[in-house]
């Protein structure tokens, strides 16, 4: 029997490249997937979405989510990932029409029919949180839940202290990171440095001649560019595809561990950190004077620290080829 997948995301490039892996995966069934504003606005991450799964052959409902955060104003990621979320290629519309339930009580419904279903999130928590209000029954149907989000004790990617998917909507974010939720923590930093795509490599993959090849490398051309501009990184780094390889193979984390996890929502200054208490020091009552921990009680979240970074790569293009 294949896994169910559900992957909840805010398809611009890198999410576009990590519902590739996961439609083409040989033992897993992508049974919906659910779209949430974020890197580009809604109705466009929904074309994106069709379109990508157009790409990988499939038919797979897509169902339209949120169009704003819980409470804050929706700041799009599209300097990044281009106008269009996917390199300013400015792809044909699909040919699919996306589904006419909302993104919420599909997540609900889809969860509730398929106990044990692995659910993949690439975007901001939006849409998972409001589903967990409205059910919180679902929790203990979820095996797994890996969220593309945060950066575990390292520097973030919208700000100094935060990763984007986490600050756009923390409020969000804290509501699925305290809900029981069975949570592996993938941060952006496991896509960095030595776990880029590098010039020869992306060369290599162009060489495939393969149209999920071409696709993969063009929707990524704004991206590979931000990411020298932003981070002086040597490649392109494509942290939904890093995150979609755990999931997809979990033995690629190759160093984790469980902590309390907490999202910080009142500070503008490291608005949306992970704060990872790696250490244990919120279980410390000789801190107690000086700082008291928020409701987090226990550690609530599996953090991959380090992952197999040829086998990473070998994940992605076993799909491309």
């Amino acid at each position: 029997m294949p896994r169910k997948f559900l992957i909840d995301t805010d398809t611009a490039s890198d999410d576009a490249v990590a519902l590739l892996m996961a439609l083409r995966w040989p033992d897993v069934e992508v049974v919906a997937i659910t779209v949430v504003v974020g890197n580009v606005a809604l109705d466009q991450c929904l074309k994106n979405a069709l379109y990508t799964a157009e790409m990988a052959g499939k038919v797979v409902p897509v169902y339209p989510g949120v169009q704003q955060p819980l409470v804050r104003k929706h700041i799009s990621g599209d300097w990044f990932h281009g106008k269009d979320g996917m390199g300013n290629m400015f792809y044909p519309d699909p040919q699919e029409p996306p589904q006419t339930q909302h993104a919420v009580a599909a997540i609900i419904d889809t969860i509730r029919a398929n106990p044990g279903i692995e659910v993949v999130t690439l975007g901001p928590l939006t849409n998972i949180a409001l589903a967990l209000r409205q059910a919180p029954d679902i929790v203990p149907l979820v095996s797994r839940c890996v969220v593309m989000g945060g950066a575990a004790n390292a520097v973030g990617n919208v700000t100094p202290a935060a990763e984007y998917n986490i600050w756009v909507d923390p409020e969000a974010a804290q509501i699925v990171f305290q809900s029981g939720l069975p949570i592996e923590m993938v941060g952006w930093e496991l896509c960095r440095k030595e776990a880029n795509l590098m010039r020869d490599e992306m060369e290599m993959v162009r060489g495939f001649n393969t149209p999920l090849a071409t696709f993969a490398m063009d929707c990524n051309r704004r991206a590979l560019e931000a990411c020298y501009e932003q981070s002086l990184d040597p490649g392109l780094g494509l942290a939904d595809p890093v995150a979609m390889a755990i999931a997809l193979d979990p033995t690629i984390c190759t160093r984790k561990s469980q902590h309390r996890v907490m999202i910080e929502t009142q500070s503008e200054l490291t608005r949306g950190m992970t704060v990872v208490d790696e250490i244990d020091v919120a279980h410390d009552d000789r801190n107690r004077d000086t700082w008291q921990p928020l409701s987090v009680t226990g550690p609530n979240v599996t953090v991959c620290w380090e992952i197999d970074i040829p086998r990473w790569k070998e994940a992605l293009y076993s799909v491309l080829r």
